[in-house]
C-alpha cells in the first residue's frame, strides 16, 4: 500500500467524522478515492496556500472548487463579511446588498435583463430549466456528456465530475420518468446536437451547456460550436441555457458569454459571485424571467436566497476584480504556469495536455487534445494518480479527480509558480520511471 498523503492528525479527524458523515464527506469528490481514500482535513488558508491539520502548507489550486478569485481570506472580503454579520445574518427580507449585487450582474453580463439570486449552482440550473420548460411549454432538456449541472434529479445523466470518478454515469434514486426528459449527446458535435433535435422536434424546451466544461476536467467549447448550438436553439424556438456557475466571472468578466460574444436566453451563474458562500444567480431576458413568481406561475423560492453576509462576499470579490483588465493580467500569469507545465512534460516524455482561460485551467495525461468526455476518459489514469500524489507530497494542491478543472488566483505569483514547477519536475520524473 502507497503512504497515505494525509498525515497522522487529519486520517483521525476523518476516521471521525466517517462515524458520523456518509462516507466522511459532505460531498463525494472530497473523499479521495482515487488517491487512496484519505483526504487532507485542512484547518486554514491564506492566499494562495492552505494549511491542513497536520500543520502542512500547500500551494492551492483548487480554491474551494473555483469561487476564490483572490485566494483565501482576502482581508477586504473578510472585513465585508465581518461587517455585514454585524448587521444580521439574515432577515429572510429584501436588503439593499442584493440589488447592488443584482444591479452589478445585469450590468456585467450580456445576457441579463433580469436576474434571481440563489444558494447554489444546483439550485441555479434546476430553476432555469424550470423557467424554460415554462416559459416554451415544452419537455424535453439536452445536456452534454460530461456536463455537469448540479444533483437535481433529471440532470444526473452523463453527468461527468464526481458521478464519473466513482465510474457512476447516473445516480441510484432517480426515476426513468425524470431521466427520460434529459437527452445527452457528446460535447462539441453539432451533428449529434441537429440529430437529437430531429429526434424530439417541437418538444425541446432548451439546451444546457457547460461554455467551458469544467466537470470532465478543463474542455472548451469548440470554434463555433456556441455560435452554432445559438443558432439551432432560434430556429427550433427552443432556450440557450448557458451553465457558467463554473466560468462565470472566472473565464472573463460577464462570463465567457461576454468573451465569446455568445448570448443565451438564460444563464447559470455560482462560485465567483459568492465570493466563497452560498451565492448563485440565473437570468435572462426580461420576458422570460417573467415568468417567475410573485410575476408569472413558475414557482421558485428559497429562505437563504440573496443572505446578506453571502452576499457581501460576493460583492467584493468582484469589485475587487473591477473588469476586464483583471483578467488579461491573471491569463498572462496563468499562461507561464501552464506553458511551463507543458515544457516539463516533454521533457521528460510524458503525454500531457493543458490550457487556460482567464483563471481557470487544467490538464490531460493524454498524446492527444481532449474535446469531449470519451477522450478524456481514455486518458492515463496511473500517470494521473502517479503525478498528483506526487504534487501533494511535495505542496501542491490539485483537486483529487481527473474531471475537475483547476483555478488560479491573483494570490498566485512568482513564487507560487516557481515553487509548483520544482514540484512538478520532480512529480513528471516519477511518472515517467513508472512508463
Amino acid at each position: 500500500m502507497p503512504k497515505p498523503l494525509a498525515g497522522p492528525k487529519s486520517r483521525r479527524l476523518f476516521a471521525a467524522a466517517a462515524k458520523c458523515i456518509p462516507g466522511g464527506v459532505n460531498s463525494p469528490v472530497r473523499a479521495w478515492k482515487r488517491l487512496g481514500g484519505q483526504p487532507l482535513i485542512i484547518t486554514s488558508g491564506k492566499g494562495a496556500r492552505i494549511t491542513d491539520a497536520d500543520g502542512r502548507t500547500y500551494i492551492d489550486y483548487v480554491l474551494s472548487w473555483g469561487p476564490l478569485l483572490h485566494g483565501h481570506a482576502h482581508p477586504q472580503v473578510v472585513k465585508a463579511v465581518q461587517q455585514a454579520a454585524k448587521l444580521g445574518m439574515g432577515f429572510g427580507a429584501p436588503t439593499p446588498s442584493e440589488a447592488e449585487l443584482a444591479g452589478l450582474l445585469v450590468k456585467a453580463v450580456p445576457s441579463f435583463d433580469r436576474v434571481r439570486l440563489v444558494s447554489s449552482g444546483t439550485e441555479a440550473c434546476m430553476s432555469a430549466l424550470r423557467l424554460a420548460r415554462a416559459a416554451t411549454k415544452r419537455e424535453i432538456v439536452i445536456k452534454c456528456d460530461g456536463c455537469y449541472h448540479g444533483h437535481a434529479d433529471h440532470l444526473l445523466v452523463a453527468a461527468g465530475s464526481g458521478c464519473a470518478t466513482f465510474n457512476q454515469p447516473d445516480s441510484a434514486g432517480v426515476p426513468a420518468a425524470f431521466a427520460s426528459l434529459t437527452v445527452s449527446v457528446p460535447y462539441n458535435d453539432l451533428a449529434a446536437m441537429e440529430a437529437a433535435f430531429a429526434k424530439h422536434r417541437g418538444n425541446v424546451a432548451a439546451v444546457i451547456v457547460e461554455p467551458v466544461a469544467g466537470n470532465m476536467g478543463f474542455v472548451p467549447a469548440a470554434e463555433g460550436y456556441l455560435k452554432g448550438l445559438r443558432a439551432l436553439c432560434t430556429r427550433e424556438g427552443s432556450l440557450l441555457v448557458l451553465d457558467e456557475v463554473m466560468t462565470g466571472f472566472r473565464t472573463a468578466w460577464g462570463g465567457e458569454q461576454a468573451r465569446t460574444k455568445v448570448t443565451p436566453d438564460l444563464a447559470c451563474f455560482g462560485k465567483v459571485i459568492g465570493g466563497g458562500l452560498p451565492v448563485a444567480a440565473y437570468g435572462g431576458r426580461r420576458d422570460l424571467m417573467e415568468h417567475l413568481a410573485p410575476l408569472g406561475g413558475c414557482y421558485q423560492a428559497g429562505t437563504l436566497s440573496g443572505n446578506p453576509v453571502a452576499v457581501a462576499a460576493g460583492l467584493t470579490t468582484l469589485r475587487l476584480a473591477g473588469g476586464k483588465p483583471f483578467y488579461v493580467a491573471q491569463e498572462k500569469k496563468l499562461r507561464v504556469l501552464v506553458e511551463g507545465l507543458k515544457s516539463l512534460a516533454t521533457k521528460h516524455g510524458v503525454p500531457f495536455q493543458a490550457g487556460c482561460i482567464g483563471t481557470m485551467w487544467g490538464f490531460f495525461f493524454n498524446d492527444r487534445p481532449v474535446t469531449n468526455f470519451a477522450i478524456a476518459a481514455q486518458s492515463d489514469d496511473q500517470a494521473w494518480t502517479t503525478w498528483v500524489s506526487a504534487m501533494v507530497r511535495q505542496g501542491i494542491n490539485l483537486a483529487p479527480s481527473p474531471y475537475e478543472a483547476a483555478f488560479f488566483s491573483s494570490a498566485h505569483g512568482k513564487a507560487e509558480i516557481v515553487a509548483t514547477f520544482a514540484a512538478a519536475d520532480a512529480a513528471f520524473a516519477e511518472v515517467a520511471r513508472g512508463r
